[in-house]
């Protein structure tokens, strides 16, 4: 619908046209839709800038991925790949990053990281990502580890394209829902239900994981692998994580065990990420009195003042989705 006619209807019913414009639905994803602030923290968007091409220039991509453990991202193995397109098992790009959990990207939420290392599955398109620090404020996802069954939904998140010929990938993450069909020894169809029969995965969405929930758990079953140009109906392809689990777990396990394991003392001081400003001291606010000192020993003061310090301290056959 076209401003002219948001403002003919926006007349008619007397309503003002921002309200009515703001009320169309976003679409992403494909003819998906956009995902609120701070909703599937575990979504990742992988961004290579500088990837070298075979007449020796470069060349920019993305691609999406989910938060498996604090340092691993599971995501598309056909997202790292040298001037030959052949998989890699190292960042190939001059510049490769990992935002976390930044459902706006124009935002500063979540956590932004540097890829360091990766790890390709070989046979599978799957792929880990290990970042350069610890994403410990974020769940991660839960591996599947059961076959899935045909018909199951599963809802997808993703930061590609919302068409087939998009120049630019949007600033928010988009979401959409999808039911298996066709199950494979290790990849399945799965197919656009909501919000329309031709939600689908796009360029950009490569590695984006369709995961289940149920008790506030998102279980990751699928890595998105490839298809027909968006949107369109039918399915896409993706890889099981229930098919490569082992392998992702023997790749990710020590990191999952350092992550529950207690310290042995606790920090002297808290860790901090470049996108987190430093916390003040919780007793930065605490002064005794001026007279205090003058009226009791200084011993007993010194006491005083620190138990006081003590007590304010405890509170995704076809097209690879690039």
């Amino acid at each position: 619908m076209t401003t002219t006619m948001w403002k003919a209807l926006a007349a008619l019913l007397a309503i003002p046209v921002g309200a009515l414009m703001a009320a169309a639905p976003a679409e992403a994803i494909a003819n998906g839709e956009s995902v609120p602030d701070g909703r599937y923290p575990f979504a990742v968007k992988l961004i290579d800038n500088g990837i070298p091409t075979s007449d020796g220039g470069s060349r920019d991509s993305s691609c999406s991925g989910g938060l498996v453990s604090p340092h691993w991202v599971l995501t598309a193995g056909h997202c790292f790949q040298d001037e030959n397109g052949d998989r890699v098992d190292r960042p190939v790009a001059e510049e490769s990053l990992a935002a976390v959990g930044r459902t706006d990207l124009t935002g500063e939420d979540g956590h932004l990281a540097e890829v360091v290392e990766v790890r390709q599955h070989g046979s599978a398109d799957v792929a880990l990502a290990r970042l350069d620090r610890a994403i410990t404020d974020i769940t991660p996802l839960k591996l599947n580890r059961k076959k899935p069954a045909a018909g199951q939904k599963a809802r997808l998140v993703g930061y590609g394209f919302t068409k087939a010929t998009s120049k630019k990938t949007p600033d928010r993450l988009r979401t959409g829902q999808f039911r298996i069909g066709g199950i494979e020894k290790t990849e399945m169809g799965l197919s656009g239900v909501s919000p329309k029969a031709s939600t689908s995965p796009c360029e950009r969405d490569s590695g984006g994981p369709y995961f289940t929930e149920k008790n506030g758990v998102a279980t990751v079953v699928g890595v998105v692998s490839r298809g027909p140009s968006c949107p369109h109906t039918g399915p896409d392809i993706a890889t099981r994580v229930d098919a490569v689990a082992p392998w992702i777990l023997k790749v990710i396990k020590s990191d999952l065990a350092a992550a529950v394991k207690p310290s042995a003392k606790p920090s002297a001081k808290p860790s901090r990420t470049r996108e987190s400003p430093q916390a003040a001291p919780a007793n930065a606010a605490f002064t005794l009195p001026p007279m205090t000192l003058l009226s009791i020993p200084v011993i007993f003061a010194a006491t005083i003042a620190i138990a006081l310090a003590a007590r304010s301290t405890r509170r995704y056959r076809g097209r690879r989705r690039y």
